[in-house]
């Protein structure tokens, strides 16, 4: 199974995550996030995958999530609504966002990342 890291090459924590990733020897596809970002359907699956709720996959300190007042809006949201909305826009996305639509992981945290993807 491919493990892709859905990355944004101005974000420092995207930068992390690749540098552990690739001083850590796993193998990876680097997907730019904003401007391929996971469809819809992916989103689900890796959502569904993740266990987590689908509030956790937005990038609450984005300037786009504040710009949208999405604060106040997510809680009346329909998940369909939620999918749609982080599909039309990566700077949405949590990120480093990667899976290999088993296991996923959102945000750099190299605990999570030996924990779930192993390394050397």
């Amino acid at each position: 199974m491919t493990i892709k890291a859905y990355l944004y090459n101005k974000c420092d924590t995207c930068r992390k995550a690749k540098k552990w990733l690739t001083e850590e020897g796993v193998g990876f596809e680097e997907i730019p996030i904003v401007d391929a970002p996971p469809s819809k359907e992916e989103l689900r699956r890796i959502w569904k995958a993740s266990g987590l709720e689908l509030r956790k996959f937005f990038n609450v300190s984005g300037v786009q999530y504040k710009e949208l007042g999405l604060k106040d809006k997510l809680p009346t949201m329909t998940e369909e609504e939620m999918l749609e909305l982080l599909a039309s826009n990566g700077k949405l996305i949590k990120r480093p966002l990667i899976t290999d639509e088993k296991n996923v992981t959102l945000g750099f945290k190299a605990e999570d990342l030996e924990k779930t993807w192993g390394g050397k």
